[in-house]
């Protein structure tokens, strides 16, 4: 497994704590975790196994990073309280699937990475992020901040999309960049993940916790 990003390894450890949520009345959204990240792990590994291949692993990571937005979308739908908020996240995540495929299929030039539709889905998180907190300081729940599993998760994806949006929206825009860049690149996406699996991890320990704030699903 020495051809694996570090960051795989956060992964790995953020599914076996997120085997934490499966408890009485711990929302949908919380229990859909440990697939979700045991299914992000092995495509990292197969990824990362085409890499040391040589060969292409673009189109695994078009569509596997569509499912992540969308799966993302939809934890942010769960958290989110008001219900027009809820019917308007369904509705672009219909519209994003549809762009995505659409891109994938007709517009993006095979072997590339579909920049576009990654900023576009970089944006949609910030916004509804940045909606829930709204929301959240609004509406004060009962308990502690740092209770609040929710809160992890939503701070977690705000601080990687946001940077995200800038390094993977142009990500197409830099051929014929340095070496020193791309190592330089590399070494940033490798510690914006390992504070998104961080938090996530977080957010599944409190699960556990008595004082844990549960959002409704």
């Amino acid at each position: 497994m020495n051809f694996l990003p570090l960051y795989a390894y956060f992964i790995a450890a953020s599914f076996l704590v997120s085997l934490l949520v499966y408890r009485k009345n711990t929302p949908i959204y919380l229990r859909l975790f440990p697939p979700f990240l045991l299914l992000t792990l092995v495509a990292e590994i197969y990824g990362s196994y085409l890499y040391t291949k040589g060969k292409n692993n673009i189109v695994l990571y078009n569509f596997f990073s569509t499912f992540e937005f969308v799966f993302y979308l939809y934890i942010l739908r769960s958290v989110i309280s008001n219900k027009k908020v809820q019917k308007i996240i369904w509705i672009v995540m219909t519209l994003f699937v549809v762009a995505a495929l659409f891109n994938l299929s007709f517009v993006q030039k095979k072997g590339t990475f579909h920049s576009t539709i990654y900023a576009t889905g970089c944006l949609l998180i910030v916004i509804f992020c940045i909606y829930y907190f709204l929301e959240l300081f609004r509406f004060p729940q009962s308990g502690r901040l740092y209770y609040n599993p929710a809160f992890w998760i939503c701070t977690s994806l705000l601080f990687f999309y946001c940077c995200g949006f800038p390094l993977y929206g142009l990500l197409n825009e830099w051929s014929g960049i340095s070496s020193l860049i791309v190592e330089n690149f590399t070494m940033i996406v490798t510690i914006l993940n390992i504070f998104l699996y961080s938090l996530f991890s977080i957010a599944f320990i409190c699960v556990r916790t008595r004082k844990c704030t549960l959002s409704p699903s």
